[in-house]
């Protein structure tokens, strides 16, 4: 059975991330990219965002014995394919570890704009992948 408390205390960090995050992505693309300090914040923030969800995912698909995913994007499919996420949300809110690790591991040149572009436009997601856990937490008895 999930732990309750635990991933409660998980969400409740999503929910926090996402407020601090929320100031620094009001921000234009040009004022970010000219402050390293702001851009460091957004994407040290959403990398926390995506992590803590990751290990929300993780904790979640042990806990009820699921298939173990390959990486830190199956964590969000395999939710989906258990319905414990909608199935294209999960799909979606799963690219979200590949932008996570291009900023964290470097893997190419980023594009900053871009970058800033799909935060801003997909953060969103992470309220909507909070109400999901949370409906999974008020379904368990």
């Amino acid at each position: 059975m999930v732990d309750k408390e635990t991933v409660r205390t998980k969400l409740i960090r999503i929910s926090e991330y996402l407020d601090e995050l929320m100031p620094f992505l009001a921000h234009d693309n040009q004022t970010l990219k000219t402050s390293k300090e702001k851009l460091r914040n957004v994407e040290r923030i959403f990398q926390l965002i995506v992590d803590e969800s990751c290990d929300t995912n993780a904790h979640i698909i042990a806990e009820r014995g699921y298939e173990l995913p390959e990486d830190y994007r199956g964590s969000f499919v395999i939710l989906g394919q258990k319905n414990v996420l909608p199935l294209p949300f999960a799909e979606k809110i799963s690219d979200s570890v590949g932008l996570r690790n291009r900023i964290v591991h470097r893997y190419e040149k980023m594009d900053i704009d871009r970058m800033l572009n799909d935060i801003k436009q997909n953060i969103g997601d992470y309220t909507e992948y909070i109400r999901n856990i949370k409906n999974l937490l008020d379904a368990e008895k």
